[in-house]
């Protein structure tokens, strides 16, 4: 079994991408698992095989604890790791050649909680890899650029896996994405729209985390994907198996 973590911001369309992924691999002919971590959500775009919601109760814990939403969200989280044997029994029982992991909406629940690492180090799959989820929206800036790069760069440290950088929602930003694409792989391109858009202090912040990044081996592109139209799911598809099947396609 190959393990796939969908990551990213809040609203980047994460649940939409993993049904698009398991739509993907199931016409080429592999058997997907669908697993939800999100305790808190309420409606999916796909049928889950194994479902957090199933262990872990928000509104209960809300009631018993005497705690709001947000901090009922990070206890949940926090509790995932303590069925990390449940999920697993159901894992093993679903054993698809692939398991798409959808993880909650607030990325830090996951990535800077102890519970997320957890669980990707104790799942056991003969590979693992990440998605990160560039949402488009948010990519037309290039401080805004820089910033999510660096928060990329950050969850791949913590999580410790093999990533992959997805830039979604291309459907809205249809005029920016060449110029994003070209920001993604050509670090002179990127600083010269940030001399045209940020003062000296930011400029030099950016520029500095910029190097920082470029040293760091982010400059590798990003692959921009429709969550309306599924295009862009050959390429991104080609990038997982390099990762995960050694560069052995799915059969068509």
């Amino acid at each position: 079994m190959k393990a796939i973590f969908i990551v990213g911001t809040a609203g980047a369309g994460k649940s939409l991408l993993a049904s698009k992924i398991l739509d993907y691999y199931s016409r080429n002919g592999a058997f997907v698992g669908m697993l939800n971590l999100d305790p808190g959500v309420e409606n999916l775009p796909y049928t889950c095989d194994i479902d957090v919601r199933d262990y872990i109760d928000i509104m209960q814990i809300m009631k018993q604890y005497d705690l709001g939403p947000n901090g009922a969200m990070i206890m949940a989280n926090d509790l995932i790791a303590s069925k990390i044997d449940d999920l697993q029994n159901e894992i093993d029982n679903v054993n698809p050649d692939y398991l798409i992991i959808d993880t909650p909406g607030q990325i830090e629940l996951f990535a800077y909680r102890a519970s997320g690492p957890f669980l990707i180090q104790n799942l056991n799959a003969e590979e693992k890899a990440s998605i990160f989820l560039h949402d488009g929206s948010l990519m037309t800036s290039p401080s805004n650029f820089i910033s999510i790069a660096l928060l990329a760069t950050s969850v791949k440290l913590r999580l410790g896996l093999s990533q992959i950088n997805v830039l979604t929602k291309t459907d809205l930003i249809e005029d920016k994405i060449k110029e994003i694409l070209k920001w993604s792989t050509n670090m002179t391109s990127l600083e010269d729209a940030l001399a045209k858009n940020s003062d000296g202090e930011n400029y030099t912040l950016a520029i500095n985390i910029l190097r920082g990044l470029n040293l760091g081996g982010f400059a590798q592109g990003t692959i921009p994907i429709s969550n309306a139209t599924g295009e862009g799911m050959a390429n991104l598809q080609a990038a997982l198996s390099r990762v995960l099947n050694l560069g052995e396609e799915v059969e068509d």
